[in-house]
């Protein structure tokens, strides 16, 4: 576990704006386009930013955290300096977006090990279920201020 905010202090990493819970997401996968497309349609406070794992600030992240830039099997959630993934990821992104959907909370029930053990069945085989994008999912223009990288 890194201290809060650990990516500032990190030459690597670009500096971005933080101010907003930050989703960095495999912009090829179908699958995690589709959620960022649900999370955009539900948050209606606009409170998340996204950024596609395939920039080089999301690359830079996923090294910072020691995660395999290339092998993107879990979303990471950048939520007041801290990072968050698998199903605690995924839990909080889900919540965050309000009523009804902060329900998911009830899945923090299970035990982590549980939990992650079903996240990464679903991580490990999203692209044979929905497939891979030929290049990364691209926001509306309407979208665009949502997204760095």
């Amino acid at each position: 576990m890194r201290p809060d905010y650990s990516y500032r202090q990190d030459a690597a990493v670009p500096d971005f704006p933080d101010d907003k819970p930050l989703i960095v997401f495999d912009g090829e996968c179908v699958f995690c386009s589709a959620w960022v497309q649900f999370a955009l349609k539900h948050d209606k406070r606009q409170r998340y930013r996204f950024l596609a794992a395939q920039t080089p600030l999301g690359e830079a992240l996923y090294r910072h955290y020691g995660l395999n830039e290339r092998d993107y099997e879990t979303n990471i959630l950048i939520e007041g300096g801290r990072a968050f993934f698998k199903s605690d990821g995924s839990i909080r992104m889900v919540a965050g977006l309000g009523a009804p959907w902060s329900a998911v909370k009830i899945f923090r029930l299970l035990p982590r090990k549980l939990a992650d053990r079903l996240y990464e069945f679903v991580a490990r085989n999203r692209l044979r279920i929905a497939g891979r994008r030929a290049s990364c999912f691209v926001p509306t223009p309407a979208q665009r201020d949502r997204f760095l990288g």
